[in-house]
């Protein structure tokens, strides 16, 4: 579902970014250490849609819950950001850890969201389980 409503925000003309978290933390990191960290959240900020994808899968360290605070507050308000996650909202202040960037990040991306809670089997399982049925003989 995040890939069809990034391919339709690209087709209406607005720019688009797909992030797992994990590899955005990464390149915040990579960023930092060469000295780009400015012109990456610049560049981030001024998308029109940030899509962040799998939100919550691994324990966030301090350096990683300060990022996210900063991608979060430069589009607030002001940009479009998607979070998708299998980790339920209630659980998100305890993944975010520090009690205080928690609430910052939080404040700044729940009160104002829309949420979609999907039911059902994931996609994946269920594109895998017809991928492998054998079809019936003639």
């Amino acid at each position: 579902m995040i890939c069809a409503l990034a391919q339709k925000a690209c087709r209406d003309g607005f720019s688009v970014l797909y992030r797992r978290v994990p590899r955005l933390l990464h390149e915040l990191q990579v960023a930092r250490a060469d000295g780009s960290f400015p012109r990456v959240l610049a560049r981030w900020a001024k998308t029109d849609v940030l899509i962040l994808d799998d939100w919550g899968l691994a324990p966030l360290g301090a350096p990683e819950r300060h990022d996210l605070l900063e991608v979060i507050e430069d589009r607030h308000g002001e940009r479009s950001t998607v979070i998708a996650a299998q980790l339920p909202v209630k659980d998100w202040h305890k993944y975010i850890g520090d009690p205080a960037v928690a609430d910052a990040t939080l404040d700044r991306v729940v009160h104002a969201a829309h949420q979609i809670t999907l039911k059902g089997e994931s996609m994946r399982k269920k594109r895998s389980a017809l991928a492998t049925e054998t079809p019936p003989a003639p």
